[in-house]
């Protein structure tokens, strides 16, 4: 079969299209024919050596296609079924083996384009703003790069229970796409002279002297200036890098700021059990399949030409989510 693999740690140039022997169901995997596989941050941080992983591996954990065949020990999944998943390493790649217990099934009128595009960016998004800091009526939060992946589906989820999101985007084209998703109001971080001073002035103006949460993947570039826009006892939520990782820092800013909280989450352990996943997941799809959330794909890139995807995601040339369709 063909697979896109990470020769090395390095950056797009890294990545080569080639054939690569079929994979096989163990015990408790099934194969699936990959429909569309989901471009993300992690994988670029894994290619480029951000995450320790071994080299050549074949890029990608996330996507949707029909199971075409099942190993043993594995049971309530079938040939035919189609489903998603938000940890199958290997997933650019034609076909791939991934464990049972991490299938999605994917609900009727969810087409499997924008189900390949739900699992990491969907399930990040419910996490963050259903357990990590809940949201209600009561919440003001600031989330960077709202008209991103994470940050589209995240600004729909905390106004659809009833929070207000002031947005921050790097052009005026996305900031007013993060309107559209509900923002009600939108930041163009590029159009500031200094962020770390200029941008937490205009929040606490907006918000009336500090947010009660920012979510925050962008990371290095954002870091100051989210921590500037909380109010007392305000809670930073660092959940990706995009701009580079945040260096440590004296947690006695903390302190000094306010008593604030700070959390750098990850999916990982906001779905430790197979009830918890299919919770998220199930809320997150059955909101898509309905249109209550809108998904964006933002562009779209045959497999072969993974590494020019990595390059318009890592450039943030695109709005929504990023796929390889195989």
């Amino acid at each position: 079969m063909k697979a896109v693999i990470a020769t090395a740690a390095g950056g797009p140039e890294v990545l080569e299209y080639t054939d690569v022997p079929d994979p096989v169901a163990g015990g408790g995997q099934v194969v699936v024919k990959v429909d569309a596989a989901g471009v993300n941050f992690i994988d670029t941080y894994r290619r480029a050596g951000v995450y320790k992983v071994g080299y050549p591996h074949i890029v990608g954990v996330e996507g949707s296609g029909r199971v075409v065949s099942v190993g043993p020990d594995v049971a309530d999944v079938n040939e035919g079924d189609a489903v998603a998943w938000a940890e199958g390493p290997g997933s650019y790649a034609e076909y791939v083996a991934v464990d049972a217990k991490n299938l999605l099934p994917v609900p009727e009128g969810l087409d499997m384009r924008t189900a390949a595009a739900l699992p990491l960016q969907g399930m990040t998004a419910h996490y963050l703003c259903r357990s990590t800091y809940p949201a209600s009526a009561s919440t003001v939060a600031l989330v960077h790069a709202a008209a991103g992946g994470v940050g589209g589906l995240l600004t729909q989820l905390i106004t659809s229970h009833g929070g207000r999101v002031i947005a921050t985007a790097g052009t005026p084209e996305k900031a007013e796409r993060a309107k559209s998703y509900g923002a009600s109001d939108a930041l163009v971080y590029t159009e500031l002279d200094d962020l770390a001073a200029e941008l937490p002035r205009r929040v606490r103006v907006l918000a009336g002297g500090g947010v009660d949460v920012v979510f925050d993947g962008v990371g290095k570039t954002t870091f100051d200036a989210s921590l500037a826009s909380l109010r007392p006892r305000g809670m930073m939520v660092l959940f990706g890098g995009s701009s580079g990782q945040v260096p440590p820092f004296d947690l006695q800013r903390l302190n000094a700021a306010g008593s604030l909280f700070i959390t750098r989450p990850t999916l990982a352990h906001y779905t430790l059990t197979r009830q918890e996943t299919l919770w998220r997941a199930g809320e997150v799809f059955g909101a898509a399949a309905s249109g209550e959330l809108k998904v964006p794909i933002g562009a779209s890139f045959p497999l072969a030409e993974a590494a020019q995807a990595h390059r318009a995601l890592e450039s943030r040339q695109t709005t929504g989510k990023v796929l390889l369709v195989v």
